[in-house]
């Protein structure tokens, strides 16, 4: 049989295979009710929440949205209830004149707080001299600072107040911890998330968009399976309890996720050995491999096996307005039937591969890596205007 015939053959029967699955998806689409939300959560109470977060360079943000909503959940939720701890460094335009105006607010509302404003930028970061840990040689020959482990070291600088006696004493601990990214929400949407499951989970998150009917996080969100969404488009997950809980409008039990705000119960946080956030070792870096913060901290949780970590499908965030404005009603089944086929391509053809490439390196590392299901086939090293890919 001719070489040209077999690799014809070949394509047709991958391009039948894909339009099966389409079609299946279209049909299972079809079938589905668009999801309904849930019946109104009971006002469980919230009791202690410590609101942490990390900005860089979100002026624009922090002055058209994001600053009201903390002051309006804040006060929904009660000064007297809430710590709130944000650390900035290194931004280039107005954030902190943002969050100076921020914090003259909340002391207004007499919030306890710890807001950290550093003139440390990236470029300051990645001039120091190269230490032992968390710098990688490149292909360049160059040693270079790892994205990742900065990235933790921001966030556990945001939790430090967690464990001191001062903030302890004065607040008698913290029943939830809760992580905003630079999105637009409502104190409505936080305190939604919060009462996901009546309040019964290790972590809840939200969905977050940065452009219409696309969902964002790629990086950290992983199924009930531990594989990454199938698409950005709707319904995002491929077969499978994350997917039929999606559709239903239910929590969706997931291995891992962030999506631009999340909820975690502040036990393991607060605990005698605290949770804190990580990157891999560089030894299993310098396979070419990454894994997001935001996806480890969720392996390392004690909590996530007995208590599960859910995404709250009607707790939907944006990075812009047209995002956020969008988010509020699910798309068309017609504005749906691309992420069909791009789901049938990836979950068929790619995800495979990929799997096989990342189990392939983990072996020539030879150490063990609780968080596998975080790691991706990318280097990503800090820059002085943001990342770069290696």
């Amino acid at each position: 049989m001719p070489v040209c015939f077999r690799r014809s053959r070949r394509g047709a029967l991958i391009a039948l295979v894909l339009f099966v699955f389409a079609v299946h998806d279209l049909l299972y689409r079809l079938d589905s009710r668009a999801p309904e939300p849930p019946a109104a959560a009971a006002n469980i109470p919230l009791g202690r929440v410590f609101i942490a977060s990390n900005h860089w360079n979100s002026a624009k943000i922090l002055k058209s949205h994001w600053s009201n909503s903390v002051l309006e959940l804040i006060a929904k939720i009660g000064p007297e209830n809430v710590y709130f701890s944000l650390y900035e460094s290194g931004s280039w335009d107005d954030t902190k004149g943002e969050l100076r105006q921020l914090d003259s607010r909340l002391e207004e509302l007499g919030v306890a707080r710890t807001i950290i404003m550093d003139e440390t930028t990236h470029s300051d970061e990645i001039s120091k001299p190269p230490e032992d840990k968390w710098w990688i040689e490149t292909k360049s020959g160059k040693k270079e600072l790892r994205r990742i482990p900065y990235l933790a070291r921001l966030r556990n600088i945001v939790l430090e107040p967690l464990l001191s006696p001062e903030v302890v004493n004065a607040t008698h601990s913290f029943d939830r911890i809760l992580f905003l990214n630079d999105v637009i929400f409502t104190p409505d949407d936080a305190i939604k998330l919060m009462q996901t499951r009546s309040g019964d989970y290790a972590a809840a998150c939200a969905l977050d968009f940065a452009v219409p009917h696309k969902f964002y996080d790629t990086f950290a969100l992983r199924d009930s399976t531990g594989r990454p969404a199938a698409s950005l488009e709707y319904p995002y997950f491929g077969a499978g309890r994350s997917r039929q809980s999606l559709l239903r409008g239910e929590p969706v039990l997931v291995r891992s996720c962030w999506n631009g705000m999340v909820s975690f119960d502040a036990k393991p946080f607060i605990a005698k050995q605290p949770l804190r956030f990580r990157g891999i070792p560089d030894s299993l870096a310098l396979h070419h491999l990454e894994g997001s913060e935001c996806c480890l901290i969720h392996y390392d949780n004690p909590l996530s096996s007995s208590r599960g970590i859910y995404l709250n499908p009607q707790v939907r965030v944006g990075y812009k307005e047209p995002a956020y404005l969008s988010a509020k009603s699910w798309p068309s089944i017609r504005d749906t039937i691309p992420g069909m086929f791009i789901r049938a391509t990836t979950w068929i053809i790619d995800l495979p591969w990929k799997d096989r490439k990342v189990d392939a390196r983990l072996k020539k590392w030879g150490g063990k890596e609780v968080g596998r299901d975080c790691l991706i086939d990318e280097m990503q090293i800090l820059a002085d205007n943001g990342w770069k890919h290696m």
